[in-house]
């Protein structure tokens, strides 16, 4: 008998052991984030800068969410439009996927225009190891076509600034995929397509 209540309670202090070590691996893996958007223009003026976004998703509130938007066209007078704007993000317990996509790109800014038939972004989060591209077609800047390299991080100059194509963040706080990011120093800073995941 007092063999039979020792072994009962060793078997409950061993699953009360293995639920505490349980707990924080749990716990770890709803530490998510996921955020998209078809576009977004910081631009610069006399008053200060703003803001705009596009076909915004919003964020991730926690694991088990889904967050969508989409537009037919959208726009951002005098900097950038499109058409089939679209963004998705979505969590699961230990994984993130965010997608965004716009077609028939126009960006204008400091007197360049980037075109694009299509860009997407994609950025996947699976317990701390995150993974992402992204796909341009038909990109031409200031009326020449440009050749989009296989590997991330293509950095182009162009007057007074920059385009990155298939830019990629990766850092602590996870993974952020940008299709096209066009900076004009002083004038604006103009994102194409960007999908964000991280689960840590």
């Amino acid at each position: 008998m007092k063999r039979t209540q020792r072994f009962r309670r060793h078997s409950r202090m061993l699953a009360a052991w293995l639920l505490a070590c349980a707990w924080p691996l749990a716990a770890a893996a709803q530490a998510v984030n996921g955020q998209a958007r078809a576009a977004q223009a910081t631009v610069s003026g006399l008053t200060g800068t703003t803001t705009t976004a596009l076909g915004d998703a919003g964020t991730l509130s926690g694991a088990n969410d889904a967050r969508h938007a989409s537009q037919l066209t959208g726009s951002i007078p005098s900097i950038v439009g499109g058409e089939a704007l679209h963004a998705t993000t979505i969590a699961g317990s230990d994984e993130v996927d965010s997608e965004s996509s716009i077609a028939g790109v126009t960006v204008s800014a400091g007197g360049n225009t980037i075109t694009a038939s299509f860009v997407m972004a994609r950025a996947t989060s699976i317990r701390g190891v995150d993974s992402g591209n992204a796909t341009i077609s038909g990109l031409s800047i200031n009326g020449v076509p440009i050749p989009v390299a296989d590997s991330a991080n293509q950095r182009l100059a162009i007057p007074g600034g920059s385009v990155v194509i298939n830019e990629q963040q990766n850092s602590a706080a996870g993974l952020v995929v940008n299709g096209l990011h066009v900076v004009v120093t002083g004038v604006a800073d103009i994102v194409v397509a960007s999908a964000a995941a991280s689960v840590r």
